[in-house]
């Protein structure tokens, strides 16, 4: 990221310093917005900005990375969209509902932006991200905002290193040929001798009040470059599962590190079994649990990571809990109706905090328990309650691989984690 960071200035030393700050200096207070265009009507994917990405609403990800950047003053969600404002709401945003005059397909980004400015005058700064950047961390905010209000800059975009070849169509009559747009063919460099070309990622826009008014990128301006890691936008179907997986692996899943998860705590009903009771003509009830969701157990287990089975329902009689120990290897325990109380005594028991516990729930009961833990999720088909108070919402429903898929994210984030850790020890002892 040093790297990254030193190229995002070169070609600026000079400007900056000769330059005056807008803000540093002047002991004005300046408001600072993060503003997010959500327009309902994407034609491309329906509904793209709280379609549901590696468990998360869309502009759930770029909203998580605003608010904990805690570089603004106040986070917004441009929308004319029920469904849209409800998610934004639910994310920490608040909402501005856009007039139908910059609602229209035709409607340009700089119209509802500068609606947005007219309306809110107290807003000095606007940094407008984009919600299908789903990669961006806050780091990338904090430092392309110093770019203004430390650096004198009055625009700032983000840039991503491109090194391709760029060929262009030429036609002539009924005759089409090619020339090059930014390389000798006779002479073509090696990637290490070039340094590429900066391209605009999309990720985020960063402009002054004076700036928007006349305009986009105007005054002095600046490019932020971020790394081809964290360069994701998504447009039609096909980028989707794409961006799924690379926001598994470079996405920001908030403050607390999911990598020191020592102990899952989860629901039996609703999670591992998917809550039915199955009554045989003898009138013996029974309950069928998935072998990927115990195998998914064991596999946490064979990483070091404990395993609680939990439930505060009436179902759990001894002989279901005696037969669940046995084929996951598992404690078992009933709760009461405090969940998050009896919960907190089984971390202390442990001497843990909640950033160290991941939870796995169903319903209303558990919202406590899924917004404290440090990682926690919900099977596809829990209710509206349950997903919006979790971390991550499963692509399986319960008892048919939830808790399997939810493993094998904590596990997932544990190698991301131990990789970067390398990573940053290589780069320590390098330099």
């Amino acid at each position: 990221m040093a790297a990254a960071r030193k190229r995002t200035l070169s070609g600026f030393e000079d400007v900056i310093d000769r330059k005056t700050t807008i803000f540093k200096d002047s002991g004005e207070k300046i408001h600072v917005a993060a503003l997010i265009l959500a327009r309902g009507g994407s034609k491309g994917i329906p509904l793209k900005n709280i379609k549901v990405l590696a468990g998360v609403p869309l502009i759930g990800w770029v909203l998580r990375a605003a608010v904990d950047s805690k570089q603004f003053d106040s986070v917004w969600v441009s929308t004319d969209h029920d469904n849209i404002e409800k998610v934004a709401k639910a994310w920490g945003a608040q909402v501005h509902r856009r007039s139908p005059e910059v609602s229209k397909d035709s409607s340009s980004s700089l119209d509802t932006i500068q609606e947005f400015a007219r309306l809110n005058p107290e807003v000095n700064v606007i940094c407008h991200i984009q919600a299908t950047s789903p990669c961006l961390h806050p780091f990338h905010l904090k430092e392309a905002l110093e770019l203004i209000t430390n650096q004198g800059f009055t625009s700032v975009f983000a840039v991503a290193r491109q090194h391709h070849f760029r060929w262009q169509e030429v036609k002539k009559g009924g005759s089409v040929a090619t020339k090059p747009l930014n390389l000798d063919p006779s002479n073509r460099p090696r990637r290490q001798d070039w340094d590429g070309e900066l391209c605009e990622n999309g990720s985020f826009y960063i402009h002054t009040r004076a700036t928007i008014e006349k305009g986009l990128q105007g005054g002095k301006w600046a490019y932020y470059e971020m790394l081809p890691e964290y360069s994701v936008d998504i447009d039609v179907d096909i980028d989707w599962p794409v961006a799924e997986q690379r926001v598994l692996r470079f996405g920001y899943f908030g403050l607390d590190k999911p990598e020191a998860v020592r102990l899952l705590l989860c629901n039996v009903s609703g999670c591992l079994t998917d809550g039915r009771v199955l009554i045989s003509v003898s009138g013996e009830e029974m309950v069928s649990v998935n072998t990927r969701d115990t195998t998914g157990i064991r596999m946490l287990q064979g990483e070091g990571v404990e395993v609680i089975l939990i439930s505060s329902s009436e179902d759990l009689t001894k002989a279901l809990a005696d037969k669940l120990s046995q084929r996951t290897g598992c404690e078992v325990r009933q709760l009461g109706k405090d969940i998050q109380g009896e919960a907190k005594a089984m971390m202390d028991d442990r001497d843990l905090g909640w950033k160290e516990v991941a939870y796995m729930g169903n319903d209303a009961p558990d919202v406590d328990c899924l917004n404290l833990a440090g990682l926690s999720a919900v099977p596809r088909d829990a209710p509206v309650v349950a997903i919006n108070a979790a971390k991550y919402s499963c692509h399986n429903v319960a008892g048919l691989g939830a808790v399997r898929e939810f493993s094998e994210l904590i596990l997932l984030l544990k190698k991301k984690a131990k990789s970067q850790m390398e990573q940053d020890r290589i780069h320590r002892d390098t330099f």
